[in-house]
């Protein structure tokens, strides 16, 4: 993620002491599906991970997080003030948290604030139209490749059963796409 572009001094202090420190510890939950949520989030070091639980309780991890980056915004993560998403902490973490109507009033009364969260959000949208480009253009085994040079160290940092709900494949097939390039 970009760091802000805040070039008043006096804009950044102001605006990042509004930001509560949060620790969650690993398996703890930021965000629960169907639950309320209103923060905003900034990964200051740890991993966390997004997933959707269907009605069958199947879930399906769609995205990935290394601090330090921000956390998709909230208006890309809920629906009338209800989480859309699970979000795990897969280590301990360390987080900033600001309230979203907080953040919507300084981008509101703050043009470097205001550009710097739409930066943000436009990210998060393109992450999301390349993830769904992936599921819907590639086979398993290229999905796999966008994955590695999208995500260099993953594979090394998640679990590869959820590198394979995000990748739309079973764990099974993940297993073997990762055998084959090795023999190859």
């Amino acid at each position: 993620m970009q760091s802000p572009d805040l070039s008043d001094g006096v804009c950044v202090e102001e605006f990042s002491s509004v930001w509560r420190r949060v620790r969650l510890n690993k398996g703890a939950h930021l965000t629960r599906q169907e639950e309320p949520e209103t923060g905003e989030f900034v990964l200051l070091s740890g991993r966390l991970v997004s997933s959707i639980c269907d009605q069958d309780g199947k879930e399906v991890c769609v995205g990935f997080f290394v601090g330090p980056c921000v956390v998709t915004p909230n208006i890309a993560r809920t629906r009338d003030g209800l989480s859309l998403v699970s979000i795990v902490a897969t280590t301990d973490v360390l987080l900033a948290r600001i309230d979203s109507d907080q953040l919507t009033n300084w981008m509101v009364s703050s043009e470097p604030v205001r550009n710097w969260a739409n930066g943000i959000l436009r990210e998060a949208l393109s992450r999301k139209v390349d993830r769904e480009w992936c599921l819907a253009a590639l086979s398993g085994a290229e999905r796999l490749a966008w994955f590695r040079q999208k995500f260099p160290d993953h594979e090394n940092t998640f679990s590869h059963s959820l590198i394979a709900s995000f990748l739309g494949v079973t764990p099974v097939t993940m297993s073997r796409l990762r055998t084959r390039d090795k023999n190859e």
